[in-house]
């Protein structure tokens, strides 16, 4: 494994065959190291307030490319500023056509210590339309 990417546990926590907590590292450890930034709304954590991504903000948020502008732009400013390991090459985001609810993020980047190109889908899944009018 590369010293630069580092080791750190495994996303989500688990244990090895030994009973300690798993490792990873390498490029799955930067794979996990995004999914967990794109996951963590900001403001989660008490310690690391600014830590996370914005996107959650977009729960309640209309199906339109409003929104899945932001949800890019989002995506784009969390990842550029958590994960110094990556230079971000695109992020786009698409409305799943068979799940109106769910926003299709493509992320792509390439890896600064060997320049290998990544690619990431990463699904935010929004209320469905329904569930927020008040009966």
């Amino acid at each position: 494994m590369s010293e630069h990417l580092g080791t750190g546990w495994a996303f989500p926590v688990a244990t090895n065959a030994r009973g300690r907590v798993a490792l990873v590292g390498g490029v799955r450890a930067v794979e996990q190291s995004i999914l967990m930034i794109l996951m963590t709304p900001k403001g989660q954590r008490v310690m690391r307030p600014e830590y996370g991504c914005q996107i959650h903000e977009l729960l309640f948020a209309p199906n339109d490319a409003s929104t899945l502008g932001l949800a890019s732009y989002y995506v784009h400013e969390a990842l550029t500023a958590w994960e110094p390991r990556i230079e971000l090459l695109g992020v786009d985001a698409d409305v799943d056509e068979h799940y109106p609810e769910r926003i299709v993020l493509g992320i792509r980047y390439r890896i600064l210590e060997d320049h290998v190109e990544h690619s990431l889908v990463f699904p935010f899944y929004r209320l469905p339309l329904e569930s927020r009018t008040l009966r």
